[in-house]
């Protein structure tokens, strides 16, 4: 069976925090098996995730984004369509498509707070290396067994 292979698609907004996950992603997962894509920000991530996965080169695809509260609420309706969006695209087509989006309560551009996402997004990329590993090898379970020759 060939080697799994997985697509990483992340925004630019805050790229120094978010680009980190795909540091904590290849800690699990060889980077040689690693594709990695960047979107404008966080609202571009489902519809790259969804194309990435129907080309069906990839056995899953994560999807990093940090959506900060501007002040004007919406960030909730970006952070919304964003989760929804990825699950779609997985849905869609049938690649599992795993979210490293957050969209924290209380972000300032302050070092401090730099300091704790960006270590928070080296673990919730790890995490997201775990996952995709987990759901790859169970879906592989399922798959139907190949008939014998007659």
């Amino acid at each position: 069976m060939p080697e799994s292979r997985f697509a990483f698609v992340k925004a630019q907004w805050h790229a120094d925090i978010v680009d980190r996950a795909l540091l904590g992603f290849t800690e699990i997962i060889p980077s040689t098996r690693v594709d990695v894509f960047d979107v404008p920000g966080a609202f571009e991530l489902p519809l790259m995730a969804r194309d990435l996965a129907a080309t069906g080169r990839y056995d899953a695809v994560a999807a990093a984004a940090l959506v900060v509260d501007g002040g004007i609420y919406r960030h909730d309706f970006v952070a919304q369509a964003v989760v929804d969006g990825l699950m779609r695209a997985g849905l869609d087509t049938g690649v599992p498509v795993l979210s490293v989006s957050l969209t924290p309560h209380h972000y300032q551009e302050t070092d401090h707070h730099r300091g704790i996402f960006r270590e928070h997004f080296v673990e919730k990329g790890r995490e997201a290396a775990r996952a995709a590993l987990a759901i790859v090898a169970q879906r592989r379970r399922l798959a139907p067994l190949p008939v014998a020759a007659a």
